[in-house]
């Protein structure tokens, strides 16, 4: 549910043929070594522009620079919905898939078909052995005019709280399936009772999808932060290894949006960066549930409240890798622009190396995501499409 904002120790960044293109005044940087960039130090780390590493007060509407905001609660989760969240749900072998700038999920109704293992998670994700995907989405059983309930699973099999484009694409299937209309419905995700609306198809067959993902939070310690690794100023320090065995320090400011993140701002990520970096904040010991990771470019000039921002980050999905679009990663980013100074409230367009999405973080910190999906096809799993994993063979005896 927590997101983290990463500083960088220095304002400058790595450029190069793969960094991620955003419109920008500045003239490209030349590629430094991540370790110079990131440079293990004694000292505590510094933030990126201490101009600029300020918290913005939705009540005046000015710039200022608290301790720390507001933490809300962590949703409760019900005794009833924590023990039903420790068996694994059953699948009917009809599907649909969808994809949100290239981030794709499969719907799948609860059934009486097999369960849904880890083994059989990852077989359904696998591109080359099943019909592939980023994630799953289990729409359960409820009774007749009751609201939707969603489980979503990673293409390791693991279980994790919610994803904004696979609430989306799941409610381009309640629509299709004419079980909502056009207005806002409610769906309950990870223990959460969000909204969606669905409108479309257009012309070329794209839906236009929109979420209310609720309010993001800053959490001081766990269930998504470990005990003690945010200090009195709302950070964790983070000490990374380099290629050249160096160093890399990060600091880490954490926000919650319904499901882990790390937002690292910076100039002209590649994906190597991305590649490496995202996975060892990703699994990093700070972050005992992991975390997603986005490599956001730092916005060139702060915007009025009000008007609308913009930023381009790239991604690296908790138990998937890097992608090319992510809800909740989109939503993250923007949050952790605007506690950080770097962006005034309202509207802004995040840009992916899938797409674009709006995302609109209003006064008390709410946030509503929109954007594209689009149908990729219906299908059904065989029923031999599974088989339990092979047990190993038994030595031959002399």
């Amino acid at each position: 549910m927590y997101s983290m904002l990463l500083h960088r120790s220095q304002d400058s960044g790595p450029g190069g043929a793969e960094a991620l293109q955003t419109p920008s005044p500045h003239p490209p940087h030349p590629h430094t070594p991540v370790s110079q960039r990131f440079p293990s130090s004694s000292s505590p780390p510094q933030a990126l522009n201490p101009s600029r590493a300020r918290l913005i007060d939705f009540t005046s509407q000015t710039a200022v620079t608290p301790a720390n905001p507001p933490v809300p609660r962590p949703c409760a989760m019900t005794r009833e919905r924590s023990k039903r969240l420790r068996t694994r749900p059953r699948i009917g072998p009809a599907f649909f898939k969808a994809h949100g700038h290239g981030n794709d999920y499969l719907v799948f109704e609860e059934g009486a078909g097999p369960e849904l293992t880890e083994f059989l998670a990852s077989r359904i994700c696998d591109r080359n052995r099943g019909p592939g995907g980023d994630g799953i989405v289990v729409v359960e059983k409820v009774a007749e005019g009751a609201e939707p309930r969603l489980r979503m699973f990673n293409p390791d099999g693991g279980e994790f709280e919610r994803s904004g484009n696979g609430l989306r694409i799941a409610g381009v299937h309640l629509r299709r399936l004419e079980m909502e209309g056009d207005d806002w419905f409610p769906v309950s995700v990870g223990g959460d009772r969000v909204r969606l609306r669905v409108a479309g198809p257009d012309a070329a067959g794209v839906w236009d999808a929109s979420v209310e993902m609720g309010r993001v939070a800053f959490p001081d310690g766990p269930p998504f932060v470990s005990a003690g690794r945010v200090d009195a100023r709302g950070r964790v320090v983070l000490s990374l290894p380099s290629p050249d065995g160096s160093e890399v320090v990060l600091e880490a400011v954490p926000v919650s949006v319904g499901n882990p993140h790390a937002v690292v701002f910076g100039d002209g990520w590649t994906r190597a960066e991305v590649e490496r970096y995202g996975a060892l904040i990703g699994t990093a010991d700070a972050f005992p549930r992991g975390t997603n990771v986005q490599f956001a470019e730092t916005p060139v000039r702060i915007p009025e409240a009000g008007a609308r921002g913009e930023l381009a980050i790239r991604i690296w999905e908790r138990g998937v890798g890097p992608t090319l679009s992510s809800g909740t990663s989109a939503c993250a980013a923007v949050a952790a622009a605007v506690r950080s100074g770097l962006m005034a409230p309202g509207p802004a367009t995040v840009r992916m190396e899938g797409g674009d999405m709006e995302v609109e973080l209003r006064r008390d910190w709410s946030v509503r995501l929109r954007g594209p999906v689009e149908e990729v096809c219906t299908g059904k799993l065989t029923p031999r499409f599974a088989p339990a994993p092979s047990a190993p063979a038994r030595p031959r005896g002399r």
